[in-house]
């Protein structure tokens, strides 16, 4: 894909809302991570200018460098205070910063820069492309490898920072991508005669936790890589949580869709929280094990059904029954409808109905918590809803270079989903 159209791709990305709909969010939600992006992505920048310079001049004129000194520089989203620009023991003042004064005359923001990085998935090549958008010249392949560190040193700061304080609820869940691995001793001829290692691309999962605040506010906590959701993989993320800060006597309450491992890894590392089991995922269960055994041949209205319009009849009529169980804010109340459930489809559909009671009460375990929380804590659908946005992008990337690379798309997805929505707690742990 050629410039041009990687522009186009951007234009359509910024028509569909992206851009021009973030701004105001972006100022108040994103702002500390803007500034101290397009820091690190213009003091990498200038110190390869300033290395591109020295190397046109003949050793006997070349100066040698002093250090850095520091300026101010106002961006979009806010000044950056400290910008260390490198300078020169002669010639500083007869020299023009082709970057700096590039980047001024651009949009004076990061968010082309995001927009880029979302839309183009961290090879190299297209970060070329896309710093080429930004700052209107091309960076050599060092240049942009060496800024790609950068940012995803401060991002990986980012997932290791300490936390100052505990939720009492959390969201966790996994959303499963593919990644390239090198393989060990194979290796390939490539076009120009060079041999280079292979590449396979493997599944693997993003396990993610989320905080649920007092407030109904959201908060990602962590995020990383597995091979599979298991104890041990979900007994490294809590550990890690713990490493930063996480109090797990202070925690209560574990979301979850029922992931295996979960409840061993639980009993582990966090010994006072209950789990609650989605509900989303159990009325879902109660679909896949429909038998549609004698289905009614008209609809309450007495119209004739065709057997596809009976079957989606069956599926609408118990699957609303269900989720009218956890309608109530009175668990007493959720029982009494669980019963009338029980009573109305254990004779039409009993493998249904056998599979929503197993481990139901795990189901109500939100009934002990205040009732302005229950649909925050009765789903996972606040990660669930993350995860559909990062599938999308997944999969126009089809299997990322790297983990880095989808660790720092499914951030920037994150990003994108509290500014645009509002939903991110106060940054207390930052």
């Amino acid at each position: 894909m050629t410039i041009a159209e990687r522009e186009q791709q951007i234009l359509r990305v910024r028509e569909q809302g992206f851009h021009a709909g973030l701004d105001k969010a972006l100022t108040s939600k994103l702002n500390a991570e803007v500034v101290a992006t397009v820091k690190a992505v213009l003091e990498s920048a200038l110190d390869e200018e300033v290395k591109a310079f020295l190397n046109t001049l003949a050793s006997v004129q070349k100066p040698h460098r002093s250090g850095y000194y520091r300026r101010g520089l106002n961006t979009q989203y806010g000044q950056i205070r400290d910008l260390a620009i490198p300078k020169l023991r002669q010639r500083n003042p007869e020299r023009e910063w082709q970057i700096l004064q590039r980047y001024q005359r651009s949009l004076g923001n990061l968010l082309d820069w995001m927009c880029c990085l979302y839309v183009m998935g961290l090879s190299l090549r297209d970060l070329q492309e896309a710093l080429y958008f930004i700052l209107g010249q091309v960076l050599s392949v060092s240049a942009v490898n060496q800024i790609t560190l950068n940012v995803q040193r401060q991002l990986e700061a980012k997932r290791q920072e300490r936390l100052t304080r505990t939720p009492e609820m959390i969201l966790v869940d996994g959303v499963w991508v593919e990644i390239q691995y090198t393989i060990a001793d194979e290796f390939k001829e490539d076009q120009s005669g060079h041999l280079r290692q292979c590449r396979r691309a493997e599944e693997r999962v993003v396990l993610a936790v989320m905080a649920i605040w007092a407030d109904g506010s959201q908060e990602l906590l962590h995020y990383e890589v597995a091979e599979v959701e298991s104890e041990a993989t979900w007994t490294t993320v809590f550990e890690h949580l713990i490493a930063r800060g996480f109090d797990p006597n202070k925690l209560k309450l574990v979301s979850s869709d029922g992931t295996l491992g979960l409840p061993a890894a639980m009993a582990k590392c966090l010994p006072t929280a209950e789990q609650q089991r989605c509900i989303t995922h159990k009325v879902r269960g109660v679909e896949r094990h429909l038998s549609y055994s004698n289905l009614p041949p008209s609809s309450p209205t007495g119209q004739p059904l065709k057997p596809a319009e009976a079957r989606q009849q069956r599926r609408f009529e118990i699957t609303s029954d269900a989720y009218e169980i956890y309608q109530s804010n009175l668990e007493p109340d959720a029982l009494s409808r669980l019963r009338a459930f029980q009573e109305k489809w254990q004779f039409l559909e009993p493998d249904a109905v056998r599979t929503f009671l197993k481990d139901i009460e795990l189901t109500f375990t939100f009934y002990k918590f205040d009732s302005n929380l229950h649909h925050h804590i009765r789903t996972t659908n606040h990660l669930e809803r993350l995860f559909r946005e990062f599938r999308t992008k997944s999969d126009e990337i089809g299997a990322f270079p790297n983990e880095t690379s989808c660790l720092t798309i499914f951030w920037l997805v994150v990003e994108r989903d509290h500014a645009k929505h509002d939903r991110k707690a106060p940054a207390n742990n930052s």
